[in-house]
């Protein structure tokens, strides 16, 4: 995480389950947390998103039948140019809907993710992005699993349907205790091809605090159909000047003694992360990886739908 600073200086509207359906270990804190959550992304899901899942995905779980000749009112994106090229007449492709989509969410757990300067960590973010994905999947009968990582694969829950699933899903991520601190992005990438033979449609949500993983991203990215979910938080760019400050890197214990008030250090640590996210999303654009950026300090639902109407053009 201080590689910069070496470089500077050198429809749901079900009730929340009963208590019942919570681990009586789980600390009341963390329900009320988990709770709010699902109120949330439900509203978010239902009033904000409908149908943008559902559009953005749309042939995604869907297979090859057979052509026809093109009819008035045929969506004419469906045209198949090159049988109609041979016949001298538009032709369209017909798909037969397979039973479901599978939605696997990779989470980094890793130490990093206990950092943010405004009202979430960025694991909290996490959890929230988990979850609209999740209500969005199961609103579309479709099963989502989860593969839980930091150096280490930490936890992992299968595809499944339903809304205690789902909840067993955010409570997972939010009070999950990583036996790892770093982050190694090649684990989750190699076990989502170990455990999920059937083509995916993969959500690798993390800070991207790593390096040496473009090789099993190409992997991946033939078999499923991979979308990065990058989480940042604005301090990790913009350091206010409160003058010097011990800063501590979470994943290595690391720390540095920095002048916040010496802006041209501030500045090129600006630059200097603006370019890292720009050579991140282009290295998976080459790949065929999307790339969602979200930041802590403002709304995670406005880069989803973005996301989901741009998949939607494509289609």
């Amino acid at each position: 995480m201080f590689s910069w600073l070496h470089k500077l200086t050198g429809s749901f509207h079900e009730p929340p389950p009963p208590p019942d359906e919570f681990d009586k270990t789980i600390p009341p804190e963390l329900i009320k947390k988990i709770r709010d959550i699902q109120v949330k992304t439900n509203h978010l899901v239902n009033h904000m998103m409908a149908g943008e899942y559902v559009s953005a995905f749309k042939g995604r779980g869907m297979e090859f039948s057979e052509v026809r000749k093109y009819e008035p009112g045929d969506d004419v994106r469906l045209i198949d140019w090159n049988v109609t090229a041979r016949m001298g007449h538009p032709y369209i492709k017909e798909f037969q809907e397979e039973r479901e989509l599978t939605v696997m969410l990779l989470v980094d757990v890793s130490s990093s993710g206990e950092f943010g300067s405004v009202e979430k960590f960025k694991n909290e973010v996490a959890a929230e992005i988990a979850s609209v994905l999740s209500y969005s999947a199961i609103k579309n009968n479709d099963k989502v699993g989860l593969i839980v990582f930091s150096d280490t694969i930490e936890h992992y829950i299968p595809p499944q349907k339903g809304r205690a699933h789902i909840w067993n899903l955010i409570r997972t991520i939010l009070n999950f205790v990583p036996e790892g601190r770093h982050t190694n992005l090649n684990l989750p990438l190699e076990y989502l091809l170990k455990v999920q033979k059937r083509k995916s449609v993969a959500f690798l949500i993390s800070d991207f605090q790593a390096e040496g993983y473009l090789r099993n991203l190409r992997l991946v990215r033939q078999k499923h159909d991979l979308i990065a979910i990058a989480i940042s938080d604005p301090r990790e760019s913009e350091l206010p000047d409160v003058g010097w400050v011990h800063l501590e890197d979470s994943e290595t214990g690391e720390t540095l003694l920095v002048d916040t008030a010496d802006r041209t250090l501030t500045e090129r640590l600006a630059r200097l992360k603006i370019k890292e996210r720009q050579e991140r999303k282009k290295q998976f654009h080459a790949n065929g990886v999307d790339v969602i950026d979200i930041q802590t300090d403002r709304s995670l639902t406005q880069p989803l739908i973005q996301f989901f109407k741009m998949r939607e053009k494509r289609l």
